[in-house]
């Protein structure tokens, strides 16, 4: 009996006819591991999963393993995604024991959930050294049948060290300008210099880095700072992580060149790194990071977006290649044959050096994954018959891919996801006069009050099709959904956002908050598992606790609130330590202690709402690049933001509330916001 029938994950329902009699993480599976005396495996994935499609149709769809699983085990299958507190536990246990984690992530498990052997990926047959996974599944069922006593011991001494791992925590404080100098230290240390970003291969968008890049640029000057985030930037949009056709970017580049990238695209990278080129754009003026900025928009609009407003989570990097074979990059590469097909021979010469695309490929069997051949510079030289041609080309090139089989696409709509898209596309409409954005931003902050939230404001994880999903929200819901509404309320002046966002950080206050100002993943009352999830570093996305700190400054830079200032404060103690050592990895931590040192900036602007003054006042409150800048707008006696109580006419800098004289000046207000930063901090690099 497969029990994900009826499921919302679309991973879940992925292998809801597999012969394997698989549950969803529920207690009443380990109650029945219990009753049986089996173990139980637990088999993480997602849905865009490459090698998660191969173990499930090596393993998973074959009716011999099938049938040995259902008898010696309790076969639990989970979607990382709906369930990020247990893929964290288990995976902290993985990669404790064997150096290393991914997915798919298969562990064995007791009834009482804990751990004894751990890995991710096995194959039909053994391979490279890997035992086949038929192997694993009977030496797991000859251990636990033949030395309990040896496998009980195993996994409470797992259980033992990972509460040990437990972060002491004694609410450091927050960064200062030393620990930030250091921060940028050491990724120039990282730096790329010749191929961009930090690291070797596989290289991932550091869209959190990025971003500190670029704020720490705003507040100090620092030229170094600005390079690299330009530079980093500009190749990653030239390289073939970068969709050249219908915008969006690739999970990561499997090259240190930004050529060949692992092609699912995931709903977090694409919202995160729409918000970073706009920001770049706002630092530089780069007609390069405009565009990309504008295309991922679209790409979220006319790809992810769901019926009901909301943005699914990712799409596939597999796809069907016309053959009946589903092949990862199917429909992203071409050969120079297809390109002459489409566009004849004349424009396919063009194409093909435009785009990088050789007779030798780039990818497999010859293909090439495209690529834009020209600088920045040589691209805004291009003149208009050229540029018309390259719109042309483009443009049937976009419409014979569509015309392939697509990617599959996972409809889950992820709270946090959809938080940060929310930001992305309320400030990228803002900027670029896209009112068409806002109003996308605005519908999924719609979708995520009425189906996430409930009436004492806790926010469920996921929905699907409307339905709501069972999972509680974790920490990194209830941050990036609220960042996302302090973004919308900024760019609407709706006060409504700001109340929203408030809802949610009081539960974060209450429920994620932990002795010493530490923060956890996982609420008060969640359902507790072997170990209490905790981690301020980033992954793919800003982590909980670092995106806690910035929402709960920017809820304090609105309101005034000390409450959520000082919470904001000891969280960023975390910054402090791990800030100077692992830079890396804390970007969105570092991002936030910019904004703190900066005040942040809050800017009032009060006057009529259709006053093309106050229109343009606004604007240039915006496009500010004072670090985590706040923007309340309204009418006179407004009382929907409390940065505009008993205000008169006109805009307001202010730090802690307080103010400099108002002024109707566009000019003056930017250069407060601009300028002046600068040359207070000096030009440190």
């Amino acid at each position: 009996m497969n029990r994900l029938v009826g499921v919302t994950s679309p991973y879940l329902l992925q292998h809801a006819e597999n012969p394997v009699d698989w549950w969803p993480w529920e207690t009443d599976a380990f109650e029945e591991a219990r009753r049986r005396d089996v173990p139980v495996l637990l088999s993480v994935g997602y849905s865009a999963c490459h090698w998660c499609h191969v173990m499930a149709h090596e393993s998973f769809e074959d009716e011999a393993t099938a049938a040995y699983l259902n008898e010696h085990f309790v076969n639990i299958k989970v979607d990382r995604e709906e369930r990020p507190d247990v893929d964290a536990v288990y995976m902290e246990a993985v990669q404790a024991a064997t150096g290393q984690g991914g997915w798919p992530m298969t562990v064995f498990l007791t009834a009482d959930a804990e751990p004894f052997y751990f890995g991710t990926y096995f194959p039909p047959e053994p391979r490279h050294g890997m035992p086949s996974f038929r192997q694993v599944i009977e030496g797991v069922d000859t251990a636990w049948t033949d030395r309990r006593e040896e496998v009980a011991e195993v996994a409470a001494k797992i259980v033992g060290e990972l509460a040990e791992r437990s972060l002491a925590y004694n609410a450091p404080e927050m960064p200062a300008e030393e620990e930030l100098a250091q921060a940028l230290l050491g990724l120039t240390r990282d730096y790329d210099a010749t191929h961009g970003g930090f690291g070797g291969a596989p290289k991932f968008p550091a869209a959190m880095v990025l971003e500190f890049l670029l704020r720490h640029y705003a507040r100090t000057g620092s030229e170094g700072a600005l390079q690299m985030a330009r530079d980093t930037g500009e190749v990653m949009a030239r390289g073939g992580i970068y969709d050249q056709l219908g915008g969006g970017f690739a999970r990561y580049s499997v090259d240190r060149e930004w050529i060949v990238p692992h092609f699912e695209k995931m709903l977090y990278d694409n919202a995160l790194l729409c918000r970073v080129y706009a920001h770049l754009w706002r630092a530089t003026g780069s007609d390069l990071a405009r565009r990309v900025a504008l295309e991922t928009a679209d790409f979220l609009v006319s790809e992810l977006r769901t019926q009901e407003g909301g943005f699914a989570s990712a799409l596939d990097a597999d796809s069907d290649d016309g053959t009946g074979r589903h092949v990862e990059g199917a429909y992203y590469v071409w050969t120079p044959e297809q390109l002459r097909e489409v566009l004849g021979e004349e424009d396919a010469r063009f194409a093909a050096q435009r785009f990088l695309v050789t007779e030798k490929g780039t990818f497999e069997e010859g293909a090439s994954v495209l690529q834009l051949s020209e600088t920045e510079a040589e691209s805004e030289a291009l003149g208009l018959a050229e540029a018309g041609r390259v719109a042309s080309v483009r443009a049937r090139l976009l419409a014979a891919r569509a015309q392939r089989p697509g990617p599959g696409r996972d409809d889950k709509v992820v709270a946090a996801w959809n938080g940060l898209a929310i930001a992305a596309l309320a400030e990228v409409g803002a900027f670029f006069d896209r009112p068409d954005l806002v109003e996308r931003a605005t519908e999924a902050a719609d979708l995520l009050v009425r189906v996430h939230m409930d009436d004492g404001a806790r926010i469920a994880r996921t929905s699907k099709d409307g339905k709501v999903g069972a999972n509680a929200g974790v920490l990194e819901d209830y941050a990036d959904v609220a960042e996302g509404f302090l973004a919308l309320a900024s760019v609407t002046g709706e006060g409504v956002w700001l109340d929203f966002a408030g809802f949610l950080l009081d539960i974060v206050i209450d429920q994620f908050v932990g002795e010493g100002g530490a923060l956890y993943d996982t609420a008060n009352d969640a359902e507790k598992l072997i170990r209490r999830p905790q981690d301020p570093t980033d992954n793919a996305t800003p982590s909980g606790w670092t995106a806690a700190a910035g929402a709960l400054l920017s809820y304090a830079a609105h309101t005034g609130s000390e409450a959520h200032r000082t919470a904001a404060e000891r969280a960023l103690g975390v910054v402090k330590a791990l800030g100077p050592r692992a830079p890396r990895f804390i970007g969105w931590g570092l991002s936030v202690a910019e904004a703190a040192l900066d005040g942040p900036r809050e800017v009032a602007v009060v006057g009529p709402a259709d006053d093309p003054l106050t229109k343009d006042l606004h604007r240039v409150a915006l496009l500010a690049r004072a670090p985590g800048a706040v923007v309340a707008v309204g009418e006179v006696g407004s009382e929907e933001f409390p940065l505009l109580a008993d205000r008169p006419a006109g805009a307001y800098v202010c730090r802690h509330f307080v103010c400099d004289a108002p002024t109707t000046e566009p000019s003056v207000l930017r250069e407060r916001l601009g300028a002046e930063a600068q040359a207070e901090a000096g030009t440190e690099s």
